[in-house]
């Protein structure tokens, strides 16, 4: 990125050394969910979505349950978003890079839950440098 570019992002992104990434996408009218079992390497999050790598394309706006997996944490964070873009990877082990963007966090339907924000805000407290 180029220093004097301005950052769309409302949220400070972040790295998480070994977070992986199971996800599932949910068709639309669908009764059968696609399960992918494969862990993918998640390259950077926010409290608003992440970035992670993945051997095939995922189509935008695509609805996806996530199991995010983070070293040393006994339980993975269920979350809910949408698939916002896919990029292509060239010369890289991993075809793709895709990115998420989380659901709303509260208590009704849909909505992730704010105890993984509050997850979310500690890794960010945690693996953000010079946060003050």
């Amino acid at each position: 990125m180029v220093e004097n570019e301005i950052e769309n992002r409302a949220c400070v992104r972040f790295e998480v050394p070994g977070a992986t990434v199971i996800y599932q996408e949910k068709k639309l009218f669908s009764a059968q969910e696609k399960d992918e079992e494969e862990f993918w390497p998640v390259l950077d999050m926010s409290r608003g979505g992440f970035r992670f790598l993945c051997q095939k394309p995922l189509k935008s706006n695509t609805r996806a349950y996530l199991k995010i997996s983070i070293p040393g944490e006994s339980a993975p964070m269920n979350l809910t978003g949408q698939v916002r873009w896919t990029s292509f990877n060239p010369g890289k082990s991993y075809k793709y890079q895709i990115g998420v963007q989380f659901n709303p966090y509260g208590e009704e339907s849909g909505q992730n839950s704010p105890e993984n924000l509050e997850r979310l805000i500690a890794l960010e407290n945690k693996f953000t440098p010079n946060k003050s």
